[in-house]
């Protein structure tokens, strides 16, 4: 069997890599699709490495990225995002990359897609259709291209870069009812008898958010002793699962799927020493957030989770809220394994619960590659 080979841009958007496509240059068929995605990643990979693709061997790292005409009329672009799992044979489509997000706005314009000033700011109307929302993305441009130099140092990623700002607009309820789809701020679960307080909050991702005190951490963890903690790992799956149906995104707990909702134990904050060795101090940051997801502890926390935890931090009786530094203004500062990363929100009261209108974040991006990507098309 010989290679074949697909038009294609690898670039970085935050603290993620992935592989950029044109829909045109796709097969329809989303099966067809899952297995493109699949052979040029290089998944499923039994050792976990993906050496045989593009991946990295790791979820913020095993991405793909579909940019098409837009199908709102209120977008300049279509974008479209696939998880691929590491290990074995599956992608996921249920939710949105806030880090990729940042890499969007600038393949757009570099590949003629969106008209952009030469030299100042452009913009750029995204139509994300995983979530169904719409997201504006602003950065400079230089020459006629986006510009990648600039002074935005992100937790997570060395070095510099110019800033991209994304606001996703409207952001509660992209894959359940609404804000708290649960109708309440907090309730409790129950895990092999022991109640667990957790708050269930969809704001840019569905997410349960889980007392980590409770399940014997502190939030000052890092991913490897995460992963390490015996039965740690199986008792947050059990969590999301339970979450999954709470949050009516399941019928049964064997139904959820792997992507989302995600994982954030929270906890108040403490000092923590950074993946990079750095030392955080606990007046740096408003709440500790450790994330879970694709059954992996994320190193640095994907920007959909910190915009979710950001939103939920300001909504009144929240775990979150109840556990963080005292909020006064739209920003929250997340402690993460990667450092601090801070986020923005606005909401309103919405008769007895909230709406979220909108939620910030700042990240760059930088174009790695582009021509044609091989792949081996499975058997």
């Amino acid at each position: 069997m010989t290679q074949r080979s697909i038009p294609a841009v690898f670039m970085r958007g935050g603290s993620s890599k992935g592989v950029f496509f044109h829909a045109g240059d796709l097969p329809e068929s989303r099966v067809e699709q899952e297995a493109v995605f699949l052979a040029v990643i290089g998944s499923p990979d039994p050792y976990g490495r993906q050496l045989d693709g593009m991946g990295g061997g790791i979820s913020s790292l095993s991405k793909a990225v579909i940019i098409g005409p837009p199908t709102h009329p209120e977008a300049d672009i279509d974008y479209t995002f696939a998880q691929v799992a590491v290990d074995r044979a599956v992608v996921d489509w249920g939710s949105n990359c806030g880090n990729l997000s940042g890499a969007v706005g600038p393949f757009a314009v570099d590949e003629g897609l969106v008209a952009a000033p030469r030299d100042g700011e452009a913009f750029v109307r995204i139509h994300q259709t995983n979530t169904r929302k719409i997201m504006h993305a602003r950065f400079p441009m230089v020459g006629g291209r986006a510009a990648v130099a600039g002074d935005l140092a992100i937790a997570g990623v060395a070095g510099t870069g110019a800033r991209v700002r994304v606001d996703i607009l409207n952001p509660g309820g992209t894959r359940t009812s609404g804000l708290l789809p649960t109708g309440q701020a907090l309730q409790e679960l129950v895990l092999d008898g022991a109640r667990i307080r957790v708050s269930m909050v969809d704001a840019a991702n569905p997410m349960i958010l889980v007392d980590a005190e409770a399940l014997g951490c502190d939030g000052t963890e890092s991913p490897d002793a995460i992963e390490a903690k015996p039965g740690l790992m199986a008792a947050l799956d059990r969590l999301r699962r339970m979450a999954a149906v709470a949050m009516g995104m399941a019928a049964t707990e064997g139904e959820a799927g792997l992507a989302v909702p995600k994982v954030g134990m929270v906890a108040p904050p403490r000092d923590f020493t950074a993946l990079d060795g750095t030392r955080v101090a606990a007046d740096e940051f408003d709440i500790a957030a450790r994330v879970i997801s694709m059954e992996r502890a994320h190193r640095a926390i994907p920007l959909t989770a910190a915009m979710c935890h950001g939103v939920a931090t300001r909504v009144p009786g929240t775990l979150p809220n109840l556990l963080a530094r005292r909020i006064t203004g739209e920003e929250v500062r997340v402690g993460n394994p990667s450092g601090v990363l801070s986020v923005g929100g606005v909401l309103r009261p919405e008769g007895e619960s909230w709406h979220a209108e909108s939620a910030v974040v700042f990240r760059t991006a930088r174009r790695l590659m582009e021509g044609r990507v091989f792949y081996l098309p499975k058997r």
